[in-house]
């Protein structure tokens, strides 16, 4: 006899899959300032991130993706502040599950033009309203304690 699936539940890649994000800060006058942007597809409040590239360290392939989706430019520092997890829905249906490295990057430019700039909202606020703003845990416990 087969294996009985429940359909309405998508399958999920059990392996967690790793990608780089970027944790793009700056010191305003009123104090740190984190920047968050909107996901492209649910609008939710995220930080930018994507899949390891070629030739890069964690750290400069989280550092594109905070330009490319944020507009951003700065150091990025090579060791990560910590990790959090997620399930991304790919084309096919399926959730995979993600690792998410993530990497300070002090912004030193912040664009007005920039690659995905009609795709995305972007904000800078403070470490407490980012953290309530996301929704992964995880997350939110990295974004409430970090100091810059």
């Amino acid at each position: 006899m087969g294996k009985k699936t429940d359909r309405l539940r998508p399958e999920t890649d059990r392996e967690p899959r790793t990608q780089y994000a970027a944790l793009p800060w700056r010191r305003a006058a009123e104090g740190l300032e984190i920047l968050l942007i909107t996901s492209r597809e649910t609008r939710r409040w995220v930080i930018p991130k994507g899949w390891p590239m070629r030739d890069f360290t964690p750290d400069v392939a989280a550092a594109r993706e905070a330009f490319e989706e944020a507009g951003v430019v700065g150091q990025a520092r090579g060791r990560s502040l910590g990790v959090y997890h997620y399930d991304k829905r790919l084309r096919s249906g399926r959730l995979q599950h993600v690792r998410v490295m993530v990497f300070p990057l002090e912004v030193t430019e912040v664009r007005d033009i920039w690659p995905e700039m009609v795709e995305r909202d972007r904000i800078w606020t403070t470490p407490a309203d980012a953290a309530e703003r996301v929704d992964e845990p995880e997350l939110k416990a990295l974004l409430a304690k970090f100091k810059g």
